[in-house]
């Protein structure tokens, strides 16, 4: 079956300190015990409305020490300290010792998981769509810093005569990560219809060793694991499309180192492309020999050089055609003489 376990009662000695600091022997620990558990019942009875987070106590053999957490610390001081008083001298009838409360103040109540979940309670309660509950205090838990939170409501939900139960997530939610500050809370809400429960985790950040360098100036224990975020944002995937379609729809040349992708054929054209051989696509047909690149040409095309003024040219006169003497003759050159 399962083996469900408390994120809190897990992370004890690692990254969480007890939530009750005292020593005492084998025969006194059972009253010393139940004495935590009847002071605890009694202060969550008692200021129950007034947002209580965790009561630390710390005890002695003559004194106790009371750390109370709250949303709401005028409630719980009350005028001119009040309701403290009372609180003070009702622990002290009940332990018979002296009894010290500090009030601490919750910064921020979105980040507190049983602040969340008695607001998810009081709210269905007061019959509000659990759903609309369930998704609000998610979006203000996100919206206050948180790296993920787990919301499970259970029980007849929304009035129906079959319980079931709903769960909405967001972000990330380690539970089997000891250095991950994951707070719990757990909630019923007292409805018309039975007892809803709520139950709620919320992963505040990561709580590194100290002398652990988180690489900012955040100091060396950071609670958020700044240099693991990175890591993830850094190799995260493109969202949309898987790495296949990616890949498939751009058509780069190197797809991860593994070369070129081969084009496919369409219908119509000759094995190797237009112009090219088989085999081998036409964009990567081998240069013919007398063609050069364009680079290349540029290289051997000279440099242009001084312009020189030439004379200009002499016309040439035709040569004169010299005409044939007639031939003379003989006869007549006898006659003559």
């Amino acid at each position: 079956m399962g083996h469900k376990v408390h994120p809190g009662g897990l992370r004890v000695g690692v990254i969480h300190e007890w939530k009750s600091n005292w020593y005492t022997g084998t025969k006194e620990f059972p009253a010393y015990l139940i004495e935590d558990v009847k002071i605890r019942d009694h202060i969550r009875g008692k200021l129950g409305h007034a947002g209580l987070g965790d009561i630390l106590i710390k005890k002695d053999k003559q004194r106790i020490t009371i750390d109370i957490f709250t949303a709401r610390p005028g409630i719980v001081i009350g005028k001119s300290g009040a309701e403290v008083d009372a609180l003070r001298r009702e622990v002290h009838a009940m332990t018979h010792k002296n009894v010290h409360i500090n009030i601490n103040e919750i910064k921020r109540p979105e980040l507190d998981a049983k602040l969340v979940a008695q607001s998810i309670a009081e709210q269905l309660e007061n019959r509000v769509s659990f759903r609309r509950a369930m998704k609000r205090s998610l979006a203000s838990a996100i919206r206050s810093g948180a790296q993920g939170v787990k919301i499970t409501c259970g029980g007849r939900l929304g009035g129906a005569e079959m319980s079931r139960s709903e769960t909405y997530s967001e972000g990330r939610v380690p539970l089997h990560t000891l250095r991950a500050d994951i707070d719990y809370g757990f909630a019923e809400g007292k409805t018309t219809f039975g007892r809803i429960g709520v139950k709620v985790w919320i992963n505040k950040g990561e709580i590194m060793p100290e002398g652990f360098d988180t690489g900012r100036d955040t100091g060396p224990s950071g609670r958020l694991g700044e240099q693991d975020q990175a890591r993830r944002r850094g190799g995260r995937k493109p969202e949309g499309l898987g790495e296949g379609q990616q890949a498939g729809r751009r058509r780069s040349p190197d797809r991860e180192g593994l070369g070129p992708v081969r084009q496919r054929r369409r219908s119509g054209e000759r094995p190797g492309g237009p112009g090219g051989r088989r085999g081998r696509p036409a964009d990567q047909q081998r240069p013919k020999a007398q063609e050069a690149p364009p680079e290349a040409v540029e290289e051997q095309t000279p440099a242009p050089e001084a312009e020189v003024t030439a004379a200009p040219p002499v016309e040439e006169t035709p040569p004169v055609e010299e005409t044939p003497e007639a031939p003379k003759d003989e006869g007549s050159e006898g006659a003559e003489s």
